[in-house]
């Protein structure tokens, strides 16, 4: 019994801890010769915090990150829009993505796992009992995770298409030492007609990630183009110091066809892809990642049909479909395509973002707390539960029951066995591993048995 996972990105990494959690072997395969150091993504949403917690792969990261507390938007250089992000529950961590795999590659190893480096997968071939991927010699597993990026190798070799268009040409990015008068407890947005810019504070003590927006596909010179936008488009100076790290992207939408094919199964953004505004991309792949590990564990350790493996992208494509479209619709109106679209969003939309409900809702959106399954295949509850989802339960479903010799007990202990944990509470409830509401209702033990055998023996 053995997963084969293609790629050592926050999700392969993600998957690969919460599958070792629960007794799974894994082997974690990347082509690359090392760890990245530089820093990509930018922090994690207050629920992807929440499931690196679950695979016990948090540890000091919220410490040592910067504290945002607000999201300032200024057009035409008058401030327009503040979201205050500490008037929510919920903490995320704006930390580097090479500090997240990091924390995640220690979890692994503490669980007795690494990462097989310089292992690029090139071909594969699958049968009724298993997987075997070429990668330098024949490697054999049950299953194989395409986690391996929007270029990911295991999805072309699946035959899996990825439609989509580009969102926007060309952005800028760079890591630089600055000496300049913004604020570091919050990130800063400017809009004009010459474009977007952004500046997101980084752990240390004048370390800054700038953003800006430069149409073209020639080479360019990004440092020294950033340098020219940032008193242009902020109205400020600054003195640079080192620069630690550059890189251009271009926005694109993209989704694949779909999420599995016979035994491999993709996740992250070998799966999707979308506009970084608002952050959602690693922590969409690291929610892929947990939804697929406790089911795929379920499936292998012998408790759950592989009807449990197809739910993963029925309740995970939505998700991917929400965020493509929220994505899309934030960029277009950041970076104002038009004139009429730049003055909605100027003379209208961004002073309706001050509205206490709108900051709500957009926190909710953007931190991923209120996501839900309501609608999946596995019944019509799927609300996340704060309570239990905010605390680490080592990957086990967990049963609330008033009493600890409650009749339910037995009845979820003979179908879950040790991947059970119970709690008492004033209510009678089942909380999936991924802490999302499986089953409540009224002491009714027979109808919680009912649940379980359609849920993972149909």
């Amino acid at each position: 019994m053995t997963v084969l996972i293609a790629g050592a990105g926050p999700t392969g990494l993600t998957a690969a801890c919460a599958l070792m959690q629960r007794g799974v072997p894994v082997r974690v395969l990347d082509a690359a010769e090392g760890p990245a150091s530089t820093s990509r993504a930018l922090g994690l949403q207050p629920r992807g915090a929440e499931v690196l917690n679950r695979v016990g792969a948090l540890g000091d990261l919220p410490e040592r990150s910067m504290d945002i507390r607000r999201v300032t938007t200024l057009a035409g250089g008058r401030p327009m829009m503040e979201l205050r992000l500490d008037r929510w529950a919920g903490r995320g961590a704006l930390i580097s993505q090479s500090e997240i795999e990091k924390s995640l590659r220690d979890r692994l190893s503490e669980l007795g796992g690494k990462v097989e480096w310089g292992t690029a997968v090139t071909d594969m071939s699958q049968d009724a009992e298993g997987i075997t991927v070429q990668a330098g010699e024949p490697i054999r597993g049950d299953w194989l995770l395409g986690c391996d990026g929007s270029h990911s190798t295991v999805r072309k070799l699946a035959g899996i298409d990825f439609p989509g268009v580009p969102l926007a040409e060309r952005f800028l990015l760079a890591d630089v030492h600055l000496d300049w008068p913004v604020p570091r407890d919050g990130v800063t947005v400017w809009l004009g007609t010459a474009g977007m810019f952004a500046a997101f504070p980084l752990p240390g003590n004048d370390l800054w990630r700038l953003q800006g927006e430069l149409p073209g596909t020639g080479p360019v010179d990004v440092l020294a183009e950033l340098k020219a936008m940032l008193p242009k488009r902020s109205g400020l100076t600054a003195e640079f110091g080192a620069c630690d790290w550059t890189s251009t992207f271009t926005i694109h939408r993209r989704l694949a066809g779909a999420y599995r094919r016979g035994r491999i199964l993709l996740a992250g953004d070998a799966a999707h892809v979308h506009s970084p505004f608002s952050g959602q991309g690693m922590n969409t792949g690291i929610g892929d990642a947990e939804n697929l590990a406790w089911k795929l564990a379920m499936v292998l350790h012998g408790r759950a049909t592989e009807r449990l493996i197809d739910t993963y992208e029925t309740e995970r494509r939505p998700i991917a479909e929400e965020v493509l479209s929220g994505t899309t619709a934030l960029t277009s109106f950041v970076l104002g395509m038009g004139f009429w679209r730049r003055l909605l969003r100027d003379a209208v939309f961004l002073p309706l973002l001050n509205l206490p409900v709108a900051q709500r809702k957009l926190f909710e959106r953007t931190s991923q707390l209120a996501l839900t399954y309501r609608r999946g295949p596995l019944g019509p509850r799927g609300d996340r539960v704060p309570e239990i989802a905010s605390r680490w339960t080592n990957g086990r479903w967990v049963l609330e029951v008033p009493t600890a010799d409650d009749p339910h007990v037995p009845v979820a202990k003979e179908r879950l066995g040790d991947d059970l944990l119970v709690e008492t509470g004033p209510v009678t409830r089942l909380v999936r591993p991924d802490g999302h509401l499986a089953w409540q209702g009224r002491p009714a033990p027979a109808r919680l048995g009912r649940w379980l055998d359609e849920t993972l023996a149909s």
